[in-house]
């Protein structure tokens, strides 16, 4: 259900990944091969950021055509660690979560995601991918002596601010979970990208990467690829002389997620939300 892989492989909780494992624990293998490669021009650059690294997320969910699934719950837990001084990718982690109000996904979440029912049935809940993401991140950010690679200096980068502001925030205080405090605040790097290459409309992913001038790498709308080409487009930008800085955090508490129209519950039924207090009681009157 989770795998990670890194290009440092003095990392310890890097050797576990790839040893052999038993039956039980099959679920942690590479996702892919190790590389510590620039993502745009200007290799061995010193990039001028307040950051030592950018932790680049990008969640996929239960969804449904034309309906809004209620609760919605994270299915998949990419990340991408990049190199604040280079650009160069650190390490990449995911996991697959086993939604819990709805574990069977609809066909129309099959095909966008690419996420197979068997990669959920076999995943984990989200409270254990956290722990495990944290373990992986802090494994990725300490030396082999233990020691900080640097000083710890680290930014979330989404593209828009759903996966921070409303699906994780959300789940988490659905389902009471801890969550580490660094997704409190993060990088819509569409803000950045606007600025910079912009020309006043709204983009989305796939067209601000090829605006930037690269090629789109993966499938669309899975997880780890859309984390990986927003890493791309983020070492672009700090290539062309972008300095990154938060455009967001959870100091103001987020908007409250209610049910919209043609909402699925959790009993697979479809109906209409009730009207707000207020609005019952001008009916009433």
């Amino acid at each position: 259900a989770c795998a990670h892989t890194d290009s440092i492989p003095s990392f310890p909780y890097l050797e576990f990944a790839r040893r052999p494992a038993p039956a039980q624990s099959a679920r942690i293998l590479p996702i892919m091969a190790a590389r510590r490669v620039p993502y745009a021009q200007g290799q061995g650059h010193q990039l001028q950021q307040d950051f030592d690294f950018f932790l680049v997320v990008d969640f996929e969910a239960t969804c449904e055509k034309d309906a809004r699934i209620y609760p919605q719950e994270i299915i998949e837990f990419p990340a991408v660690l990049v190199d604040g001084a280079t650009g160069h990718l650190a390490s990449a982690f995911r996991c697959y979560i086993r939604p819990k109000h709805h574990p069977a996904l609809t066909k129309f979440c099959r095909d966008l995601t690419g996420i197979r029912q068997e990669d959920v049935d076999g995943g984990v809940d989200l409270g254990q991918a956290l722990r495990l993401h944290d373990a992986w991140l802090k494994a990725a950010t300490t030396t082999g002596a233990g020691t900080k690679r640097c000083d710890g200096r680290l930014a979330v980068v989404t593209w828009g601010d759903w996966d921070c502001r409303t699906m994780l925030e959300f789940e988490c205080r659905f389902k009471g979970i801890e969550k580490p405090s660094y997704f409190d605040r993060w990088i819509n790097l569409r803000v950045p990208f606007q600025a910079a290459l912009g020309s006043g409309g709204r983009v989305n992913l796939q067209e601000a990467v090829r605006v930037a001038g690269l090629d789109w790498e993966g499938r669309l709308h899975c997880g780890l690829d859309d984390a990986r080409n927003t890493a791309r487009l983020l070492a672009d930008l700090m290539l062309r002389g972008v300095k990154m800085s938060i455009t967001d955090s959870l100091a103001l508490p987020p908007p409250i997620q209610r049910q919209p129209p043609h909402t699925i519950r959790c009993d697979g039924s479809s109906a209409l939300p009730r009207p707000p207090i207020r609005q019952q009681q001008q009916q009433l009157l």
